[in-house]
């Protein structure tokens, strides 16, 4: 378990003095997306039936770089249909457990084989306005005797379903009965109308068919939709990085982070009214310390740091909108924001009133043992609260905590 409380205790959420105020930017740009390519894109879709994909191609695409499981799933074992949902079930957690390396790239008849390895990544301590570049650690979450294998099913190509078809139909059309109406002459005077335009026979076969064979599979008469499909499938199951697409589907601390992050600007509420804690006459702060629930990837790697998250507490002394300043990963962020969507506030007071507040609370994560265990302490006021110790920011590795 994590621990967090005031300013008082290490190991509990702390209120952190205001940074300088800095003003909003003009227009924030939108967040920077990966310079790594969509695995959709590519030469436009040919006139005529391609080739079928090759093994190689898909290596060449896929093996030896890095992605992201876009719905987070945490089995290591997923299997996906054709069209790039997932056929069975799996827990979903934090985007930060779900990074990808493939090792290895087969390609059969009927579906698509990846293997890999998983990695968590932690966070470094960085804040949205310094460098990032260097403030990821990737921590390998699988092994190599059980590394992440990712199925997915190929639409089978079957061009003799279409001459079946054709046939069938020719058979239905010679036992219809045949009947002959007589037209009658279009009016002098008015001109006929032209007939609209047919589509073309060659157009209408160049349509490709797909259904469902006995199986369950899905059968195409075209190489290239077949393709196609499996290039949308990856591209659905996978995300290169962190592009706007896959921002968009996190959760909306994230996206205020990353968003954060692409301005290189502190976090600022939408509404300007709310004010600093160094502009109220009397601050707001915690009520009672809480405890974020851990989990077993943090546990056994030896995740420890420190992580802020900016808090808008209302009137009411309860938390509405919650910003990631300095993440930690692992899915510890995740835990701490419901922990802090939980809590209780003394709002703060201005001209005796009640208002609005941004408050920035650091959080410290540790291995919870017997060694490092400490009781909960009631909650302090920031008048009675002792100076606190400068916070020892994580290393650039993970610590490992077992004893030596």
């Amino acid at each position: 378990m994590f621990l967090c409380a005031l300013a008082s205790l290490p190991l509990y959420a702390q209120e952190v003095q205001p940074a300088p105020t800095v003003p909003p930017p003009a227009a924030a740009p939108a967040p920077t997306a990966t310079q790594a390519p969509s695995l959709q894109q590519g030469a436009p879709a040919p006139t005529h039936d391609e080739p079928p994909i090759t093994e190689d191609q898909l290596r060449q695409q896929l093996q030896g770089k890095t992605f992201y499981l876009r719905s987070g799933y945490l089995e290591n074992t997923l299997h996906f249909t054709s069209d790039g949902k997932l056929d069975g079930s799996s827990s979903q957690a934090s985007y930060t457990l779900s990074l990808v390396q493939i090792e290895s790239v087969h390609l059969e008849k009927h579906k698509l084989v990846l293997e890999g390895t998983r990695y968590g990544l932690h966070f470094l301590g960085a804040l949205a306005t310094e460098d990032q570049s260097a403030a990821l650690d990737k921590v390998r979450l699988t092994t190599k005797k059980k590394p992440l294998r990712i199925e997915v099913d190929r639409e089978e190509v079957d061009t003799s379903f279409e001459k079946k078809k054709e046939k069938q139909e020719a058979k239905e059309d010679a036992k219809a009965p045949h009947t002959t109406t007589a037209t009658a002459p279009a009016p002098t005077s008015l001109p006929a109308s032209p007939a609209p335009e047919s589509i073309p026979q060659t157009a209408q076969q160049a349509q490709p068919t797909t259904e469902l064979n006995r199986r369950g599979a899905a059968v195409t008469t075209s190489t290239t939709h077949a393709n196609a499909a499996l290039h949308k499938a990856l591209d659905g199951i996978l995300s290169p990085g962190i592009d706007d697409r896959m921002i968009a589907s996190l959760p909306a601390y994230w996206q205020l982070y990353y968003q954060a992050v692409a301005a290189k600007a502190d976090y600022r509420p939408a509404d300007p009214s709310i004010l600093r804690q160094s502009q109220v006459d009397q601050k707001a702060h915690l009520l009672q310390a809480f405890e974020p629930p851990s989990n077993e990837y943090a546990q056994s790697n030896g995740i420890v740091g420190i992580a802020m998250y900016h808090v808008v507490v209302g009137a009411d002394g309860k938390p509405t909108e919650i910003a990631i300043g300095r993440p930690i990963g692992f899915g510890l962020d995740e835990n701490a924001v419901e922990s802090i969507r939980k809590a209780s506030f003394q709002p703060a007071l201005k001209q005796g009133q009640p208002v609005p507040v941004l408050v920035d609370l650091t959080v410290q994560f540790r291995i919870y043992s017997k060694l490092t265990s400490t009781p909960a302490a009631p909650p302090t006021t920031q008048a009675d609260a002792p100076k606190p110790q400068t916070p020892v920011l994580p290393g650039p590795y993970s610590a490992n905590t077992k004893p030596q």
